[in-house]
């Protein structure tokens, strides 16, 4: 399967965002019927060296872990370290890297920063308002992530439309503006209970706060397990509105 003949890389069409990846509908629908699999063969294969996943150890991306070691065991695998993770987290870590003979690449914010932020706003900062918020996702997880993109082409997510209102409308092979690469999202089209299918058929390591009432992980000042019935977004900065539900790693 290739699409070598259908995408000429360093044509922009200005109607797609600048996307050096010509017409996306086209390319979209060129990969429609084809599994995460065949997905994540052609472009680990095609953009070698120039890829990477960005895990947030979620089930979606221990799920594409599991996944793209099969592909191709030297892939490119990081994930943040804000320093507000659970235990639980860490330890997913290292299950994680025994468990696929890996080493992932842990990425830290950068502490100068970290201690100016603290010190002008105080340690729980983004209980204090949304532009607060912002600012320590910012310093915390944004920041690091650009550092870490560097040198790629493009950066594979875990995103599903089901997860929440504002991931609606992801795209499976999208352009990302702001960082100027190409951003897939293999499992876009998967529900919850596929990731979890997967990951009991394959035995994949996953958090066991997902076992205690936590759908989406985050740090742990600003996650809470969720009743039954709520959104499984509803645990994620909980004392904000829906709409706004994102760090900003996903801007749109």
């Amino acid at each position: 399967f290739t699409l070598s003949n259908m995408i000429e890389k360093d044509k922009i069409d200005e109607t797609n965002s600048n996307s050096p990846l010509g017409d996306l509908g086209v390319l979209n629908d060129s990969f429609i019927g084809k599994s995460p699999e065949e997905i994540l063969s052609y472009f680990l294969s095609e953009y070698k060296g120039k890829i990477a996943l960005s895990s947030s150890l979620s089930i979606e991306d221990q799920v594409l872990t599991d996944l793209i070691v099969k592909i191709d065991k030297s892939a490119r695998i990081f994930t943040l370290d804000t320093g507000r993770l659970f235990p639980e987290t860490y330890s997913l870590i290292d299950k994680t890297n025994m468990r696929y003979g890996i080493q992932l690449e842990v990425k830290f914010p950068d502490y100068q920063k970290v201690e100016q932020l603290v010190k002008k706003e105080g340690i729980n900062l983004f209980y204090n308002g949304i532009e607060q918020r912002k600012a320590c996702c910012n310093v915390r997880k944004i920041e690091p992530l650009k550092r870490a993109f560097q040198g790629l082409d493009v950066w594979i997510c875990g995103l599903r439309r089901e997860q929440s209102v504002t991931r609606q409308n992801v795209q499976l092979v999208e352009w990302d503006e702001a960082n100027g690469l190409i951003k897939l999202n293999p499992l876009i089209d998967f529900s919850e209970q596929q990731v979890w299918d997967y990951i009991k058929t394959n035995s994949v390591p996953y958090n066991k706060l997902h076992d205690k009432g936590f759908p989406s992980i985050g740090c742990q000042p600003c996650t809470r397990a969720i009743q039954p019935g709520e959104d499984i977004r509803a645990g994620r900065w909980w004392w904000e509105n829906p709409e706004q539900k994102e760090c900003g790693l996903h801007k749109r």
